[in-house]
């Protein structure tokens, strides 16, 4: 196994990473680029933002 492992298990949302969220969501921006640009999982991304009642681009 490699030791350059993705290790951002379960990890709490921080204020400023909110905040990013929320802009880049605003802005248009795919899941899958909000989640690279914020080293979380998609899942964890679409998640926090269903939480924070966000709607997310649809890539068409």
């Amino acid at each position: 196994m490699s030791d350059d492992k993705f290790e951002r298990h379960r990890q709490p949302w921080k204020p400023d990473e909110i905040q990013k969220l929320n802009l880049l969501a605003k802005k248009g921006m795919p899941l899958k680029a909000i989640a690279k640009a914020l080293t979380r999982s998609e899942e964890s991304t679409k998640d926090r933002a269903k939480a924070d009642g966000l709607t997310i681009a649809k890539l068409r």
